[in-house]
């Protein structure tokens, strides 16, 4: 179950207090979360949604140890990260967390099969042993006929499989998804989401994924919006949306 009001269990898959990301532009200061809570369980799907500059990429790259936030705490799976040294934070990224891009970040002289392979080059498994995980992760994906096609031999939609097989071909914990249908059209954003909610429902994978498209918000367990470098959710942004309107509905026919 997720959380955003820190009511959460400290068991929690993804157990998130306090969270505060500052950034420094010239002499100003720009807080761009602020004491942000979240818990989120195994097998959960979750959407990030808000406007250009509130955040959500911010808060990805935190929860993959790619960033270090400013104050707060993170803890996944049992380790708390926000504190671990760049050599440990790799290793555990290496091991946790599976990244999906907009922009697919694929190596345009390999092939899907080596772009797919290179995060176990981290591991320690034999190349037979990596070579069973890659065909595994692109048959997943549908992908089998295509391990030896470029990125450039491969449509859009082809080559954000790839990168989803990349993400997934190590097992990791959880997923970090920013914007995966956003350079796609409908057909290849929807059959990608129907990738992804395989991936959930099918295989247990806890799933966290920043979107501006609604219809891709649809999909998640749950949607959140960063409002004021704060989590809240849809629900409950809605239900305030219109109590202010209400109030102003309100006033105004006082003003009458």
């Amino acid at each position: 179950m997720v959380r955003v009001d820190g009511s959460g269990s400290a068991s929690s898959l993804i157990h998130v207090r306090g969270l505060d990301k500052k950034y420094y532009r010239g002499g100003e200061e720009i807080h761009v979360l602020q004491g942000l809570n979240l818990d989120v369980d195994q097998g959960d799907f979750v959407a990030f949604m808000g406007p250009s500059g509130s955040g959500k990429t911010t808060l990805l790259n935190l929860l993959g140890g790619l960033d270090v936030p400013s104050a707060g705490s993170i803890t996944v799976a049992g380790d708390e990260i926000t504190h671990m040294s760049r050599g440990n934070l790799t290793e555990w990224r290496a091991r946790h967390v599976g990244f999906v891009f907009q922009m697919y970040n694929l190596i345009p002289v390999l092939t899907a099969f080596q772009n797919v392979e290179l995060p176990l080059l981290l591991t320690k498994l034999s190349k037979t042993e990596r070579r069973k995980h890659v065909e595994t992760a692109l048959g997943v994906v549908g992908l089998s006929d295509r391990m030896n096609h470029f990125p450039r031999q491969l449509s859009g939609g082809q080559e954000q499989r790839v990168t989803i097989a990349r993400a997934i071909v190590s097992d990791p914990t959880f997923l970090l998804c920013d914007e995966p249908t956003g350079d796609l059209d409908r057909k290849s954003a929807d059959e990608i989401m129907a990738l992804i909610l395989t991936l959930v429902k099918q295989d247990k994978k806890t799933v966290l994924m920043v979107t501006h498209d609604p219809q891709v918000a649809d999909r998640a367990d749950v949607t959140l919006h960063l409002n004021k470098g704060a989590l809240v959710e849809a629900s409950k942004l809605e239900g305030a949306r219109l109590e202010g309107t209400r109030s102003e509905g309100v006033t105004s026919g006082g003003a009458r």
